[in-house]
């Protein structure tokens, strides 16, 4: 496993010490959910180690993804589980000190600003940099890390492909337009828009390792990669897109960033905005995953989305394909595991079992509505004309 993520995701390894019954309070919580305790159904359960029951009950949500990590607990099929643990509410449901833990992370995300510009590179080196090699394992041959649009596809390769087409078609490209890629990953969707639509595209990324790979792979085509935050940027673009960053933003700088992107959009163009969502506001990020996968991350509800477009942008089109996130990760879990042969020589089974719970964790938070993944087509106010809102249809004619 690579440098100081060795020490951080080593597995304790099971005690063997599962013989004492789980506390009826835990069991209680779980039965609302259909999850049993050392169960056989696929989604319940098996306790290796009895430690897991008082981390759990402490940390809660923290508590299970780390106990699951060291090996404490397994369940046979963790998206399967986490749909009946989200759909039963019991992410919100807390009990004891684990309620006080988690009153205090929603106090610390309100009364600091976890996204600021001396923060912003952390998510970039604690994820987005822990190995290209895992990514390109894991993702389709562009290696786009976000949703997938799945309405005519069946491959995720096409689904990639279908997804992109889609952003291109929405903000109407022309050739020889000027693009803002905001979060630009590994450099995929730049590319795919200046190779089929003749754009010329600048791109922003905070992760050196997803800069290195897109430079490589934009090379030759009108494409300006740069590792930048985007309040630092300057200039006027006919069309701007940011898929899978605005997660990163934090509710603090949604101000400052629809202010940046209306400043930086010419007056008649249009800025398609990519983003996961929830169904309501929560108060704090899910503490596993903002410790272990996603630092500093927040994701947006429609009314502060809504509330921070307000007076900013006039808003063209809302498409909501949850759903489809839901598949796309299954298959990224997938081919996690098929690699894992090959990724075993620099990664420890603790890494393993980390990429697993958070892939899974996920497909099972979209599995039960409680996340939503949307798409948003916004433009300033004095825009002339209308929009007409773009869905593909099977019949389309579907690029190569």
């Amino acid at each position: 496993m690579h440098s100081e993520q060795a020490t951080l995701y080593r597995p304790q390894g099971p005690q063997h010490r599962p013989a004492a019954a789980p506390p009826p309070v835990l069991r209680e919580l779980l039965a609302r959910a259909d999850v049993q305790i050392n169960g056989t159904r696929p989604w319940d359960m098996r306790v290796n180690d009895a430690r897991a029951f008082r981390r759990i009950l402490t940390q809660w949500s923290l508590g299970a993804g780390e106990s699951y990590v060291d090996g404490d607990w397994d369940c046979e099929r963790l998206d399967m589980m986490f749909e009946r643990l989200l759909r039963a509410e019991l992410d919100r449901t807390a009990p004891g000190t684990a309620k006080l833990r988690l009153l205090l992370e929603g106090l610390r995300q309100r009364l600091f600003n976890l996204q600021s510009v001396e923060r912003a590179h952390q998510v970039g080196e604690r994820h987005y940099d822990v190995g290209n090699d895992v990514f390109e394992a894991m993702l389709d041959s562009r290696m786009i890390y976000s949703c997938a649009y799945w309405e005519h596809a069946q491959a995720l390769e096409q689904a990639q492909v279908d997804k992109l087409e889609m952003i291109c078609r929405k903000l109407e490209l022309k050739p020889g337009e000027t693009l803002l890629d905001i979060g630009c990953g590994w450099g995929g969707l730049a590319r795919f828009a200046a190779e089929r639509h003749g754009v010329h595209v600048t791109g922003i990324t905070i992760s050196k390792e997803q800069l290195a790979i897109a430079e490589q792979r934009c090379a030759g085509l009108p494409v300006t990669l740069r590792l930048q935050d985007y309040r630092s940027l300057q200039g006027r673009f006919d069309k701007i897109v940011s898929v899978g960053m605005f997660e990163h933003v934090g509710l603090k700088n949604y101000g400052v960033y629809f202010d940046t992107a209306r400043r930086l959009l010419a007056p008649d163009g249009l800025f398609l905005l990519h983003s996961i969502g929830v169904d309501r506001r929560a108060p704090h990020t899910d503490p596993w995953i903002e410790r272990y996968i996603f630092p500093n991350g927040k994701l947006p509800s429609p009314v502060e989305l809504a509330g921070a477009l307000e007076g900013r942008f006039v808003v063209e089109d809302w498409h909501n394909f949850g759903p489809d996130y839901d598949r796309t990760l299954m298959i990224w879990a997938e081919r996690f595991e098929a690699a894992w042969l090959r990724l075993a020589s620099h990664y420890d089974e603790g890494f393993r079992r980390m990429f697993r719970y958070y892939l899974l964790s996920c497909a099972g938070f979209f599995r039960s509505r409680q996340g939503q993944l949307w798409q948003l087509v916004l433009s300033r106010p004095e825009r002339r004309g209308g929009y007409r809102s773009f869905r593909p249809s099977a019949s389309a004619e579907r690029p190569a």
